[in-house]
């Protein structure tokens, strides 16, 4: 399959199903994945010719919670797009009843694991019943963390427990290994070593 889009992105041309005759490719091709490809590349699952032809320009959409550490308004902002797409109305006393109703059931440390499709899930569940008790089946970075400082107190981790768990509670805050290779100074390897001990990928 990869030869093929190759070559419709290299050549321009294409032989529609059961034809062998060649027509000209008139379009454009956006593509997105949220695989990590220079490790598919690595491994050969990707190929590098296939890879260069489609990487001309790359937008990275970081996940919600990184979005919302980094600008707190990008909440209330996409809150607003969103009740305006369900509800056709997105005045002051909905945003708030949303926004209120998140920083009670979730507080501020949520990591949105299901990031914009789950907080569209969240604000449709706010509207019908007023909660919403967040994606019960991961972690949120206020429990874990707090699990984390207990075991540091009680002396029960060692170096590499420590540089483990620092690591996933980073990962879970910003989502992406390199954010955390740099903000731990390890190497990407390094940091998807000590996240995937966890169980997280």
């Amino acid at each position: 399959m990869q030869i093929k889009l190759l070559q419709i992105l290299q050549d321009r041309t294409f032989s529609p199903v059961g034809s062998h005759e060649k027509l000209r490719f008139r379009g454009r091709v956006i593509a997105a994945t949220n695989r990590p490809l220079d490790e598919l590349r690595r491994k050969g699952e990707f190929r590098n010719d296939f890879y260069y032809r489609l990487c001309s320009d790359i937008i990275v959409v970081p996940p919600l919670r990184q979005r919302i550490a980094e600008e707190p308004k990008e909440l209330e902002s996409l809150t607003i797009r969103i009740l305006q797409r369900l509800t056709g109305d997105a005045s002051l006393p909905y945003v708030k009843l949303v926004q209120e109703a998140i920083r009670s059931d979730l507080g501020g440390a949520y990591a949105w694991p299901g990031n914009v499709r789950e907080l569209e899930q969240a604000i449709r569940r706010i509207i019908v019943t007023r909660h919403y008790s967040g994606d019960t089946g991961m972690p949120s970075d206020a429990g874990s963390d707090k699990k984390l400082f207990s075991r540091i107190e009680e002396g029960t981790m060692d170096a590499q427990e420590l540089l483990s768990s620092y690591c996933n509670s980073l990962y879970r805050r910003f989502g992406t290994y390199e954010e955390v290779a740099r903000r731990t100074n390890l190497d990407r390897r390094t940091v998807k070593k000590y996240i995937t001990k966890t169980g997280r990928r």
